[in-house]
């Protein structure tokens, strides 16, 4: 038997198959997970995984859209002490080739949608490629699992202090980062305490390569409850899972809970909710005001964080009308203090450990125990934390992040384009939208918002492509190093 001793994420899932394993813990589609479930179905992939040669710290590349045998694998790496390693299933092909590259991986496992990409990047970087949703498949990773013992396993190099998933993040300068979370850290992050009165039932907006997603899962897990997972964020899909399985808590992002509320939801028993949590971008109070009333019997709370951090910061359900537009005070076990341009800057024993194979970067944003998030902030007196802009490039849109400079990239041979900047414009709903700033070139018709967006599809994945266009005479620079001076466009464009 493996350490019972250590905060290994596999291990939250082991003792509560032991304990209470008729108990459901995952749902999506209409298909249900006990706690048993998980707990063998992950040991079998992980013999699998370990009979094609995947051992402590592999890394196993992951593209793939929502699939609850995800969850199987991630269990099944985190077992093995080796790594989880999920891509964005928006990007295109280019941009999913140059992350699976950044993790040099051991194998590649891709849903049907992608297999024509991912089978030859395999074959090109000699490893080998599995599929995760293509039943009867000689290479479906499920089935070929389903032959394979289920006794537990026992990796005696593992430790808490292993990298355990891979998250890729966007830089500034367009050159992603893979944010190094070990198991510790990540139960830690999770960890509910001791005296939760009933198991968290989750319903789960976000995507599986995405953090957040297996933080609720993780949280959910360490009350001995469950979460709900779907194929896509739609109002409808949320709402009928909240139903279907009296869930007590849902977090969406702003722009999510904005399309809900957009229309009557009478039509739904939402009842069961008692936490109504946003976050990730900015939050209008005005949306506050309309939870609040909406649910008036859940607490609304606010949070702040990234992954580099997890929660820096919350406000919580009796402060949101008394303090509209902050982010609450930091968490506990949290310090927080505001740097040269009052950067927000985090310390914890929760922070990621760096960034993968990228020591200037891991200095950049670590150095000296300290998280330099490049979020500019404000603090009341009281203490509360206010997030009041960017000093990096970096774009939030409906939380996810973009590059400016990934965007303009791609735009560098549009049409009718002389020169051009990618700045996010605030925005009540999304948080910050692309807009693309544009000088026309002369002599021919200056681009359409129309033209921009169709010249971005199959270049870049839906969210960075610019939504606003504003044609400018010039694009402003710096004199010494000609940087373009997006805070200063994003000033002209917000005073037209």
């Amino acid at each position: 038997m493996p350490p019972t001793n250590m905060l290994t994420v596999d291990s939250i899932i082991r003792r509560n198959a032991r304990s209470y394993g008729k108990r459901v813990a995952a749902i999506m589609d209409g298909r249900t997970l006990t706690y048993t479930d998980l707990d063998r179905q992950s040991n079998r992939m992980a013999h699998l995984l370990r009979s094609r040669g995947i051992g402590h710290q592999d890394r196993v590349v992951c593209w793939s859209e929502n699939n609850l045998e995800l969850v199987v694998l991630f269990l099944a790496l985190a077992k093995l002490g080796a790594v989880f390693a999920p891509v964005n299933p928006r990007f295109k092909p280019a941009e999913a080739a140059a992350i699976i590259h950044l993790a040099d991986p051991k194998m590649i496992v891709a849903d049907t949608s992608r297999w024509e990409v991912a089978q030859p990047l395999a074959k090109e970087m000699r490893v080998p490629c599995l599929a995760i949703d293509s039943p009867g498949s000689p290479n479906d990773i499920v089935e070929l699992a389903a032959f394979t013992p289920d006794g537990d396993i026992d990796e005696p190099a593992k430790t808490e202090d292993d990298c355990q998933v891979l998250f890729f993040t966007s830089g500034s300068t367009g050159q992603s980062k893979g944010v190094v979370l070990s198991h510790r850290t990540n139960f830690l992050r999770s960890f509910q305490g001791s005296f939760i009165d009933e198991p968290l039932r989750k319903v789960c907006m976000f995507p599986l390569f995405h953090m957040g997603s297996f933080t609720l899962a993780l949280i959910a897990w360490q009350t001995v409850g469950e979460v709900t997972f779907v194929r896509s964020p739609t109002r409808s899909a949320l709402l009928d899972a909240v139903v279907a399985c009296k869930a007590n808590h849902l977090y969406c992002i702003p722009a999510v809970w904005s399309r809900i509320l957009a229309e009557k939801t009478d039509d739904w028993d939402l009842s069961s909710l008692r936490f109504i949590d946003t976050g990730t971008s900015a939050t209008p109070p005005a949306l506050i005001e309309a939870l609040k009333q909406r649910f008036p019997h859940a607490l609304v709370r606010v949070f702040y964080g990234s992954t580099e951090a997890s929660m820096v910061a919350g406000l919580f359900d009796r402060e949101v009308l008394r303090k509209p537009g902050s982010v609450g005070r930091p968490a506990v076990g949290v310090e927080l203090r505001l740097g040269d341009g009052d950067e927000i800057q985090v310390r914890s024993n929760t922070l990621a450990d760096g960034y993968f194979r990228n020591p200037q970067a891991t200095e950049s944003a670590f150095g000296g125990g300290w998280y330099r998030t490049g979020d500019r902030g404000a603090l009341d007196e009281d203490g509360y934390l206010y997030v009041t802009g960017r000093l990096k490039d970096i774009i939030r849109s409906g939380g996810e992040t973009v590059s400016p400079t990934d965007v303009e990239s791609a735009l560098a041979d549009c049409p009718g384009i002389a020169e051009i900047a990618v700045v996010g414009i605030p925005d009540p709903t999304w948080g910050e939208i692309v807009c693309a700033a544009v000088v026309p070139a002369p002599d021919i018709p200056a681009p359409t918002l129309d033209a921009i967006r169709a010249h971005c599809q199959g270049r870049l994945a839906s969210y960075k492509v610019p939504r606003r266009l504003e044609l400018m005479d010039r694009i402003p620079r710096t004199a010494a190093t000609a940087q373009i001076q997006r805070t200063l466009i994003i000033e002209l464009i917000q005073a037209r």
